[in-house]
């Protein structure tokens, strides 16, 4: 096996890639696939975005690090496969970035408003479905986003085309009719599609104001998990537990949480 040192040239995460693949590297390494690989994958892109979301700047180098050697990694496996190499993944991203910034790389004018280059982004973006011949327009909103976020994205493909509520009041009152219809359901089956529905509008609603919906729902998660330790904490400080204590007491506390500010 070759000496290898850190090192800040992308040269040498190639060389450990190789290196962990080959003959004599590491047994677990040398098994994977690239369909092994890419759960993995999405659980480091959240390890990138809860570093960000929590401020850790010193944790986010290395997380990033991590999300890149995912890249390094199915690189590899793909020119072991003869299928492309890590050169034409770089190509392909640059291409794609020189092609959709006439603004900043072509003759394009560089003084257009954010919102007229996200405009006109969308529609490059079109564009390049058509040069795929892709047929649809939902076929490349990716199955495997996590389904909230690809629920969104679903929604703002749709509205591109004019599919789409008229305002933010239309949605909540779906959202209400769903909400009826999920407490009317007989069976687990009824009961599981019509939840479905309801998220599904509840993922609009967050289009519709602007907000993303992945990220406000990480937001509450962390927001539950702070109060939650609040109670923990005046438990312990009376010698009990979540465990031991009853609803009301719980209750009690939480709200104590909320009147404290834990946010």
């Amino acid at each position: 096996m070759p000496t290898l040192e850190a090192s800040r040239d992308i040269a040498t995460l190639l060389a450990i890639m190789k290196a962990l693949r080959e003959p004599g590297g590491c047994p677990w390494d040398r098994e994977q696939t690239l369909q092994t690989i890419a759960p993995y994958t999405v659980e480091e892109a959240y390890e990138v975005a809860s570093a960000i979301e929590d401020k850790d700047w010193k944790a986010l180098p290395g997380e990033l690090g991590d999300l890149l050697f995912q890249v390094v990694f199915h690189a590899r496996m793909a020119e072991e496969a003869g299928l492309f190499d890590f050169g034409d993944v770089v190509e392909a991203i640059t291409t794609k970035m020189i092609r959709r910034h006439p603004h900043v790389f072509g003759s394009e004018d560089a003084k257009k408003s954010a919102e007229e280059q996200k405009s006109h982004w969308e529609n490059l973006k079109a564009e390049e479905r058509k040069a795929k011949a892709l047929a649809g327009v939902l076929d490349d909103v990716p199955a495997a986003l996590p389904a909230l976020m690809r629920a969104e994205k679903l929604q703002k493909r749709a509205s591109s085309v004019g599919f789409d509520w008229n305002n933010a009041q239309t949605v909540v009152d779906k959202i209400a009719e769903e909400a009826r219809e999920v407490t009317e359901a007989q069976t687990e089956a009824e009961r599981k599609e019509e939840l479905g529905d309801l998220l599904f509008v509840i993922a609009n609603l967050a289009r519709h104001l602007k907000v993303d919906p992945e990220a406000a729902l990480r937001a509450a998660n962390a927001k539950f998990v702070r109060r939650f330790h609040h109670i923990e904490a005046m438990l312990a400080a009376r010698g009990s537990s979540p465990a031991m204590a009853s609803l009301e007491e719980m209750e009690a506390l939480w709200q104590q949480a909320k009147a404290k500010g834990i946010k």
